[in-house]
């Protein structure tokens, strides 16, 4: 029988404990970290300030089965008190909206705790530039939520390219469509509330919340950075104050040309994160919605469809993804376990000063953190001055 892909990581010698920061009651990402992070089986859930609202709080925490004096009702007073304890949590995921990220991340970073942060890091790049120096001096983890890439065949796709299986990259495109946003905004919900409002979730709206995705797999998958791009932003749904749909030429670091289509406007369109990567030998194509296959066309050669699971030509690293044999689906909440897996394990090697061993993880960090935010300012630069172009650095 096949191995599950756990088995091709190190052992787990014990159970990190992780502190959630936001994420309570009726938010959706807290309840993805917490899932990812139970699938990993290498984190224990001990401490949290689910909510700004102490009485949601308290709730959340009482939900989720904290003890009652690991509740904690502000971020700061979290930071202080765990980390005096002595089983205090080693990491914290941030799930709060972006403006707030700076100031949480750098309350636990100066207590020594390693960071799980959510995408954007930041709206700005002033707060981008001040994290990465406080990064720098404390070399803890700061790990950045793409989840996307921790699908196996997501992987596969990146491993392939990386060996040439597609020549040289001479063009991509990639796309996040959804449909959400096509109706009128529900007026109660506090969520829509700060996503159209800028001062809380920084120049761009839909560019910046599933955008920062499309351009993170886009960089990882042919493994260039873009150079330079411009961007029109649109209205395409029900009226809004923000931008619900962009249209973005980009130019890859290598001279090639990509195109990337973001909407939360498109009926039909559910989470159809896409990709497409072409070079002087073949392509390949890859669907989030359909997570479980890639499309591999090789130049003058039959086409190959390969399937998630062991063996049959999948390469070792996407294989450390795979926890089921093919014909039992796995899901978004399976990359997120990968995901966690993987963070956990570059927690535990630092905290016991150890080195990761090359090629066992591939890890979202605060480099590609920056990188979302470099390119969310770029696009909203592009469009405030009528689409032209300009640098993402």
């Amino acid at each position: 029988m096949a191995l599950a892909g756990t088995e091709f990581y190190p052992p787990v010698s014990r159970k990190l404990r992780l502190g959630i920061v936001g994420g309570g009651r009726g938010a959706l990402v807290g309840q993805w970290h917490w899932t990812g992070a139970r699938l990993s089986n290498r984190w224990d859930l001990v401490a949290g300030a689910l909510s700004s609202d102490p009485e949601t709080a308290r709730a959340s925490g009482r939900e989720w089965m904290l003890s009652e004096d690991r509740i904690y009702t502000d971020y700061r007073a979290m930071a202080k008190a765990e980390a005096a304890r002595p089983d205090g949590i080693e990491a914290v995921a941030i799930c709060t909206p972006n403006f707030s990220h700076r100031p949480i991340a750098e309350a636990f970073m100066d207590a020594g705790i390693d960071i799980i942060c959510d995408k954007p890091m930041t709206n700005t790049l002033e707060d981008c530039v001040a994290l990465e120096k406080r990064q720098r001096e404390t070399g803890l983890v700061f790990a950045i939520t793409h989840p996307y890439p921790f699908h196996a065949m997501a992987r596969q796709a990146h491993e392939m390219v990386k060996a040439g299986a597609i020549g040289k990259v001479s063009q991509a495109l990639v796309e996040y469509a959804q449909d959400w946003a096509t109706e009128p905004d529900d007026p109660s919900s506090k969520s829509l509330a700060w996503r159209r409002d800028p001062a809380k979730i920084g120049r761009a709206s839909a560019t910046g919340d599933i955008g920062t995705h499309a351009f993170q797999m886009l960089e990882y998958m042919t493994g260039h950075r873009v150079a330079r791009l411009r961007a029109d932003f649109h209205v395409c749904g029900a009226p809004k104050a923000m931008e619900d749909t962009a249209f973005l030429n980009l130019s890859l670091d290598n001279g090639a040309p990509a195109a990337m289509w973001l909407t939360q406007a498109a009926p039909g369109n559910y989470s159809g994160l896409r990709f497409r990567i072409y070079g002087d030998k073949g392509g390949l194509h890859w669907d989030q919605e359909f997570p479980e296959t890639l499309r591999y066309t090789p130049l003058n050669a039959p086409e190959q469809t390969f399937v998630r699971g062991h063996g049959s030509g999948i390469v070792p690293s996407a294989e450390r993804m795979v926890l089921l044999p093919r014909g039992h689906g796995e899901a978004l909440s399976d990359a997120w376990g990968n995901l966690y897996r993987e963070i956990a394990i570059a927690v535990e090697a630092r905290r016991a000063g150890k080195t990761v061993p090359e090629g066992l993880i591939d890890l979202p960090d605060i480099k590609t953190g920056s990188r979302g935010v470099r390119f969310i300012n770029a696009a909203a630069d592009s469009h405030e001055a009528g689409g032209t172009w300009v640098q993402v650095d």
